[in-house]
């Protein structure tokens, strides 16, 4: 018996649409990835898609549109790849540990790509605007759920509940850009070693599982 598809012209030529819209987006963010987002235009990405300025105009007014979008495709990315596997960890220092270690493996990944988040970060921190505004949200957000995740490790009895959160989430945070320097910059060879070392020590200098076992 066959089946008839419920879709209505409008509504495959939307999802066709969409389907073209998402293909731009991971050909562009390989390219901001690559060259930064002051690097993408809209001649740059029609060349790559081999379509032309108005085809991916249709999709995106301005530069300033596609780049927001490639921002906030990213975030859609790190999200999936980095925050929600996390979640599948019990909450408190389980949890932080997994946020730390897919965190960890997206940087692997960026070693030789680039990230947006800090290239991005350099070519618009002074620079006031929608661009900076939606790299700056999407960067608080996870800051935030980071936060919120070492104060669930705090109401846990994993970590002191009067240690600084804050603190903790700070020097996390300048572990990965750390790491980004070393390793992209410089070359070091261990600098993701020293990265989980490090992680180790702000964890163990700021736990109380380890007092429970003495």
């Amino acid at each position: 018996m066959k089946t008839t598809s419920t879709r209505t012209p409008v509504s495959r030529s939307r999802h066709k649409g969409l389907q073209t819209r998402t293909s731009i987006l991971d050909i562009a963010l390989g390219l901001a990835s690559r060259y930064g987002l002051e690097g993408l235009s809209i001649g740059v990405l029609a060349e790559a898609m081999h379509m032309s300025k108005s085809g991916v105009f249709a999709h995106f007014g301005s530069r300033e549109e596609l780049q927001i979008a490639v921002i906030r495709h990213y975030f859609s990315h790190f999200e999936h790849g980095v925050f929600r596997p996390a979640l599948q960890q019990p909450r408190g220092l389980p949890r932080v540990r997994a946020l730390f270690a897919n965190w960890m493996q997206q940087v692997g990944r960026e070693i030789e790509s680039g990230c947006i988040f800090i290239s991005g970060a350099v070519d618009f921190d002074d620079r006031p605007g929608a661009v900076r505004d939606a790299l700056a949200q999407s960067m608080q957000t996870w800051l935030a759920a980071l936060h919120r995740a070492i104060v669930q490790a705090q109401e846990c009895g994993h970590l002191r509940p009067e240690a600084d959160a804050q603190q903790i989430a700070f020097e996390i945070h300048g572990l990965i850009l750390a790491l980004h320097y070393e390793a992209r910059f410089l070359k070091n060879p261990d600098a993701i070693q020293r990265s989980h070392r490090g992680f180790e020590t702000i964890v163990s200098s700021h736990s109380l599982l380890q007092e429970s076992k003495e």
